[in-house]
């Protein structure tokens, strides 16, 4: 099992909390940039020279707005202009849609009566593409966007907000992830931290902890 800690049968799970990008959704700036590129290897090298992953980091951390790093960005890399450029104003060709298998364990637990909360690393300037396109967000009491929030994952205080926001126990609270840095900092503030593989490896972690039913 994933999971960084193991519920007791006195602390049955009660909520499940997941991340969205690459657990329920599958996005990649890839995808775009597939568009823009002629080859992956031409990408990497984009992606890496801008920095890609701090820079978006900085927005779903709600420090800026998207015209403010594209700003940014094209002073340090003038050359790139339009491809930086195309990340907001393109940003649902990034999604290539649910991970299905996945959605489908988030509806079983549903249908079992769990408690689901979403905690997402995202900008709120793109969150309502998300919103607007995949249904099965209704699914969730609510869901936390770190950029709505001012602060991502894995920074103690967005679960110390969700915690307290939600009135959680953390002991009978399980977190789902696919960045492990991000299943570390929810254990520590308490919370079951199962690391996302894959769906098949979810269902199997979440029968293992007692959540859903093994298969016949």
């Amino acid at each position: 099992m994933t999971a960084s800690a193991s519920p007791s049968p006195e602390s049955p799970i009660t909520t499940v909390v997941f991340d969205l990008g690459g657990v329920l959704i599958d996005w990649d700036p890839r995808y775009l940039y597939r568009q823009l590129l002629a080859t992956d290897e031409a990408i990497e090298a984009f992606l890496d020279e801008v920095g890609f992953s701090g820079w978006n980091h900085t927005v779903d951390a709600g420090t800026t707005t998207w015209t403010d790093a594209v700003a940014a960005l094209t002073a340090a890399h003038p050359h790139h202009r339009e491809l930086i450029e195309a990340y907001p104003l393109r940003f649902a060709e990034t999604l290539s849609g649910p991970i299905e298998d996945s959605v489908a364990v988030l509806r079983e637990l549903d249908e079992l009566g769990l408690r689901l909360l979403g905690l997402t690393n995202w900008s709120a300037e793109t969150f309502p593409v998300a919103l607007e396109r995949f249904d099965f967000l209704a699914l969730f009491d609510d869901i936390m966007v770190s950029g709505a929030e001012r602060v991502a994952k894995p920074d103690p205080e967005i679960f110390a907000l969700l915690v307290g926001r939600h009135g959680l126990d953390p002991a009978r609270t399980l977190f789902v992830d696919d960045k492990q840095a991000n299943v570390e900092a929810a254990a520590r503030a308490g919370l079951i931290g199962l690391r996302f593989l894959d769906a098949a490896t979810l269902r199997a972690d979440l029968e293992a902890a007692g959540v859903l039913r093994p298969r016949p």
